[in-house]
């Protein structure tokens, strides 16, 4: 039953309360809601990260990876060039904890190795009554800690007088999973310098033609299309044969990454110019430069940031192309070049289909390759996503 409407002309009834006025009465926001919307843009993104649970898992992956590398002489079992000629090509030792039944802990079977000598193979049978523990925290094979100071300790060491080769060796004694380790901190840290170079030359050289055009948008497009008409794969060949023999490993170590890095800016100098294009419009820009604010400041201050989601995906996919164009040139032989070791150079011990056929286990450098390119393509999504925390 409804409430009889007043008569015309009749005052209406109100009420006015005696409490004093509070302003955020009706504004008043929960402790939930507060920890949000005062939170921070990077507080914004880690939460939004989180959330990608393989481009977390992916980011943890490689965190490790580029932290091992700092300590590659500590983790490898065995030194870079040790050699063990009675155990040429042997393939993988499997880890086992329990022997007859007890438990030992984490140890190997001693090898036994026989030679036919019709084909001049070498066989190896695991002898089941050498039980070799595994070492930890222990003396090994010396080396010289980032070429500064000497040391023989390890993470990880074979019994006293034993072997341990858990990914085999190749064709000079060489542990393979040692060798491994080491090529990491090259094939690793040359995707890194060379995204460096190439971020700085596509920012730079595609910020400028976006946002001034003119003649030299011209003639930065037409460069562009130049590099980008020749396949990539004949061009760092070409570039990288050019590289004299006597040069160092090192300086060809770093002429790599150069040339690397001076031949990926293209997509991202064209990607910034279009972003650049539709931004300079817009009306903080001109608020901007009436402020008197120089062009080095609008570009990196006020645009740059406003496509940050992309640079960071496109900074995720390039670091494993360069790891990829190391690794083939490398394995072409046009890379780097011994006693430098990277996962290319360890993948030339395969290129005979034979030895694929005979000593399988060499073709292991190709699995970090993998799961390192992999690793940054999820992260890439992960932080591209987080990127955009409001989205």
């Amino acid at each position: 039953m409804t409430a009889p409407l007043p008569s015309p002309g009749a005052p209406l009834e109100h009420y006015v309360s005696s409490a004093d006025f509070d302003p955020d009465q009706f504004e008043a926001m929960s402790a939930g809601q507060q920890r949000y919307y005062m939170a921070s843009q990077k507080k914004l993104m880690w939460w939004k990260f989180k959330k990608h649970k393989l481009a977390l898992a992916s980011g943890i992956f490689l965190a490790l990876m580029y932290g091992m590398i700092l300590i590659v002489e500590f983790v490898a079992p065995y030194g870079l060039h040790s050699r063990n000629v009675d155990y040429i090509h042997s393939p993988p030792q499997a880890i086992h904890f329990f022997d007859k039944g007890n438990f030992v802990g984490p140890f190997v079977y001693g090898r036994k190795m026989t030679l036919d000598i019709d084909t001049l193979r070498r066989s190896y049978t695991d002898n089941t009554s050498d039980v070799q523990p595994i070492r930890f925290l222990c003396r090994g094979d010396a080396y010289r800690f980032w070429g500064l100071v000497d040391s023989n300790v390890h993470l990880v060491c074979p019994a006293v007088g034993g072997q341990m080769y858990l990914l085999g060796t190749d064709r000079l004694g060489r542990d393979v999973l040692s060798r491994i380790i080491y090529g990491a901190r090259i094939s690793l840290t040359i995707g890194l310098i060379g995204i460096a170079i190439s971020f700085v030359l596509g920012i730079v050289i595609g910020g400028l033609a976006g946002y001034h055009g003119g003649l030299f948008d011209l003639l930065v497009q037409r460069v562009i299309e130049i590099l980008q008409s020749i396949p990539s794969l004949p061009l760092w060949m070409a570039l990288a044969a050019i590289m004299p023999v006597s040069w160092s490993p090192i300086i060809v170590y770093f002429g790599i990454t150069i040339i690397l890095g001076i031949l990926d800016w293209t997509g991202l100098a064209r990607a910034v110019r279009s972003k650049l294009l539709s931004l300079r419009e817009e009306d903080y820009v001109l608020a901007a430069q009436l402020m008197g604010a120089p062009t080095r400041r609008i570009i990196g201050r006020h645009l740059v940031p406003g496509f940050m989601s992309y640079l960071i995906a496109a900074a995720t996919t390039a670091v494993p192309r360069m790891i990829l164009g190391e690794t083939a040139l490398s394995f072409l032989g046009l890379g780097l070049r011994p006693p430098i070791t990277s996962w290319g150079i360890l993948l030339t011990e395969a290129k005979d289909v034979s030895v694929i056929a005979f000593y399988p286990w060499l073709l292991f450098p190709m699995i970090p390759v993998i799961l390192v390119i992999l690793a940054f393509n999820f992260l890439g999504d992960g932080l591209r996503d987080a990127a955009d925390p409001y989205k």
